[in-house]
């Protein structure tokens, strides 16, 4: 069978595997949005720019400090998630009773000043990121070559999305994070530092964009746009899957990736806008999201 649906396999494989990795991202980064807002109540646009933060840091190691690339997969992320940690102790931490839309224009205005401090220094064009030698070459899967690099950020995205997904939802730490968020005073009042668990949880929620940008590095050239092309999109994948719902951003990242990818296989015209056309249409029929609660 050398065709699916009157489109040669090939074809259809490939952005369907194009899909997965750009699902594999929007699930990466709707992790971080969904367990900041869950946890915080904070709708944080400055994911997009802690992304490309992430990014930059691989980059700027690896030509200045000849740290290779799984050095800045644990480092680049320890350090974004600091710098998160930072955010919420200076300027977040004073608008938890406030209405969300202050937590929003604090984190918007976050992003534009980010992107425009990284394009006054290194300018709009991308710098290359080489891809790690133990993933260069591809996979024959008889159909198709999947790349080695390709195949690592789908596998290594949802071993991490999942992990988070059961330590929030199933172990004694998630526990006190979701009861720290739901009634603080009395959550308190047992001894556990609620204080102290906000403010890890926002460095937590950072940490996962800036590990989704060292995995984007070596897939697209790093750039100070590349957040800012990337969070609407994500954006639009959390409220579908549901505000604040761990699960429903990762299944629904990836379902929109695959259908993104899809979608350019038979009407490429539609597959800029195939995402949002969906958040309308699931909107309309169930306003809390996919996964979200209904009040």
């Amino acid at each position: 069978m050398s065709e699916i649906f009157g489109i040669p396999i090939q074809a259809f494989m490939g952005q369907l595997m194009l899909g997965l990795v750009n699902g594999s991202f929007y699930a990466m980064l709707s992790l971080g949005l969904a367990v900041i807002f869950g946890m915080l109540n904070i709708i944080n646009f400055a994911h997009g720019a802690l992304y490309m933060v992430g990014a930059f840091m691989a980059w700027l190691g690896l030509t200045y400090l000849d740290l290779g690339y799984w050095q800045a997969l644990v480092l680049a992320p320890l350090c974004v998630g600091v710098f998160g940690v930072l955010i919420e102790r200076t300027m977040l931490q004073w608008l938890y009773k406030l209405d969300h839309l202050y937590g929003l224009l604090l984190t918007f205005g976050l992003a534009l000043v980010l992107e425009g401090l990284f394009i006054n220094i290194f300018g709009v064009s991308g710098q290359p990121y080489s891809i790690p030698d133990e993933f260069s070459g591809a996979f024959n899967l008889g159909f198709m070559f999947l790349p080695k690099y390709r195949a690592w950020v789908i596998v290594s995205s949802l071993v991490v999305c999942f992990a988070t997904w059961y330590v929030i939802e199933k172990t004694r730490l998630g526990a006190y994070l979701r009861a720290a968020t739901e009634n603080p005073k009395l959550t308190q009042a047992f001894g556990i530092n609620v204080p102290l668990m906000v403010m890890l949880t926002y460095g937590f929620g950072a940490a996962l964009a800036g590990f989704a940008g060292v995995l984007a590095a070596p897939a697209i050239q790093v750039s100070p746009l590349m957040g800012s092309n990337l969070i609407i999109v994500v954006f639009a994948v959390v409220v579908i899957g549901g505000m604040g719902s761990i699960l429903g951003s990762i299944l629904t990242g990836i379902g929109l990736g695959v259908i993104e990818g899809l979608t350019k296989v038979f009407y490429a015209e539609a597959s800029s806008t195939v995402v949002f056309i969906i958040m309308a249409i699931v909107l309309m029929i169930r306003p809390a999201g996919l996964f979200g609660k209904e009040k």
